[in-house]
């Protein structure tokens, strides 16, 4: 599949040090990682919708809490 499209985001250093390690240990590019990571987030929330997003922000803020 060509790839003719880019977006760009800030992310924390933590997360960015999290997605360089999962890519040394898949021996996978940081992009991808990001993409494979995008996609599966994307396939969940089209078949779960809101409730897939708000676990994930449900997560986070637990997460944050602790």
């Amino acid at each position: 599949m060509r790839k003719a499209e880019q977006i760009g985001l800030r992310v924390s250093g933590e997360l960015k040090r999290a997605l360089a390690q999962i890519a040394k240990n898949e021996d996978r590019s940081l992009a991808q990682v990001c993409e494979i990571f995008l996609k599966g987030a994307v396939l969940y929330y089209q078949e779960e919708g809101s409730r897939y997003f708000q676990r994930l922000l449900n997560l986070q803020k637990a997460k944050i809490e602790d």
